[in-house]
C-alpha cells in the first residue's frame, strides 16, 4: 500500500482545522490518504506582539521540515509567507479562498458604528489598528495576541476586558464560529491584508509527482487575486510593521474576466491614508499589483513605510490568520 502523505501543520486549532480540510479535500479528489504532522514554530513559542516577532515566524519551521523531508507538504495561511519564494519549494496549490474580509465581534451584538467613543478594541494587526484610527471614531485600540478562542474570550468570556475584537473572518469560518460575528466589515472601511483568507499548499520542487497531485486543489481565480495582492506588497518592499492592505476581486468586465485590485498604505495613527485601485486581466495579475504599488509610491507611500522601518524585499510578516 502507498504510505499516507505527511502534511505539516502548526498545532493551533485554526491551523489544524484548515490543514484537516485540505487533507480531506485531497483524499476526496485523489484517493491518497493524508496524516497530519504537528510542527511547532517560533511564533507559537513566543508571546510577543506579532509585528515584533520578525520574518517567517509561523513559516520557517514548516519549511525546514519540508527541506529535511520529515513532511511531504505543508499548509500555510498565505498572508504569513514572505514574498520571496523559498529555494527548492513550490506553491503547488491555492485552494478556493475563504471570505477575506475582517470581522468584528463586539459586546451586546454591536456593529462598528454602534461602538461608543473610548470603546476598547483589540486586534493583532497594525494594518487593522491603523485603519481603525483612520475612521476617526475615537476608539481605544490595543494590540493583542493569542489564538481565536483566547481573543474571543477577551470580549465574550467571564473575564472579558475588551469591548470588541477584530479578526479575520476566514479563521472564524474555518472553525465554525461565524455565529459570534456582529459585523463583517466592508472593505471600504477595513481593507484586508494581502492574501488574507487564502491558503498556500507548499511542497518540494523536486517531487514532480506530488506537485502534479496537489495541483488538483488549485483554484485559478483565488491564485490570480492573491498574486496581484502579493505583487503589490513585494513592490512596496514593506517592512514587517508597515500597515499595508490589498484586496483583489475577479469579476466579468466588458472584455471578459478582470481583476479589480484595491491597495492602501496607512500610517499607524491613521492620519495618512493612501488608497488606490487598478484593473486588468487575470493573466496580468502580477503586473497589476506592481503598477498599483508604483502609483502608491508616487503619492508618498514610501514616507509612510519609512516611519515603520524599511526592511527590504521579501521580508513581510503580517501575522497569523488568528
Amino acid at each position: 500500500m502507498t504510505a499516507p502523505l505527511r502534511l505539516g501543520t502548526r498545532g493551533s486549532a485554526l491551523a489544524m482545522a484548515q490543514s484537516g480540510q485540505i487533507a480531506e479535500a485531497l483524499t476526496a479528489a485523489t484517493g491518497r490518504e493524508v496524516e497530519l504532522v504537528e510542527v511547532v514554530t517560533a511564533g507559537d513559542r513566543s508571546s510577543a506582539p506579532v509585528h515584533r516577532l520578525g520574518v517567517g515566524v509561523f513559516v520557517s519551521a514548516l519549511r525546514d521540515a519540508l527541506t529535511a523531508r520529515t513532511i511531504d507538504f505543508a499548509v500555510h495561511s498565505y498572508k504569513d509567507l514572505p514574498t520571496v519564494a523559498a529555494p527548492g519549494l513550490h506553491i503547488a496549490a491555492v485552494p478556493p479562498r475563504q471570505d477575506p474580509r475582517d470581522a468584528l465581534v463586539a459586546k451586546g451584538g454591536r456593529t462598528l458604528a454602534e461602538l461608543p467613543p473610548g470603546a476598547l478594541v483589540g486586534t493583532g494587526a497594525l494594518r487593522r489598528i491603523a485603519q481603525l484610527h483612520a475612521l476617526g471614531m475615537q476608539l481605544e485600540v490595543t494590540p493583542i495576541r493569542g489564538n481565536v478562542d483566547t481573543r474571543l474570550g477577551r470580549v465574550l468570556g467571564p473575564d472579558a476586558d475588551l469591548d470588541a475584537v477584530v479578526l479575520a473572518r476566514a479563521g472564524l469560518a474555518r472553525l465554525g464560529r461565524t455565529d459570534v460575528i456582529t459585523e463583517t466589515l466592508d472593505p471600504m472601511l477595513m481593507l484586508p491584508a494581502p492574501a488574507q483568507g487564502a491558503l498556500a499548499v507548499e511542497c518540494r520542487i523536486d517531487d514532480p509527482d506530488l506537485v502534479e497531485l496537489l495541483a488538483v486543489l488549485d483554484h485559478a481565480p483565488s491564485r490570480a487575486a492573491v498574486t496581484a495582492e502579493r505583487a503589490l506588497l513585494a513592490t512596496l518592499e514593506a517592512g514587517c510593521t508597515a500597515p499595508v492592505a490589498a484586496y483583489g476581486e475577479l469579476a466579468e468586465g466588458d472584455a471578459g474576466e478582470e481583476i479589480y485590485l484595491r491597495g492602501a498604505v496607512i500610517s499607524p495613527d491613521g492620519t495618512r491614508d493612501l488608497r488606490l485601485s487598478r484593473t486588468g486581466t487575470p493573466a496580468d495579475a502580477a503586473e497589476i499589483g506592481k503598477a498599483l504599488a508604483a502609483e502608491l509610491l508616487e503619492l508618498g507611500a514610501d514616507s509612510i513605510l519609512g516611519q515603520e522601518g524599511h526592511a527590504g524585499p521579501g521580508t513581510q510578516q503580517f501575522g497569523s490568520t488568528e
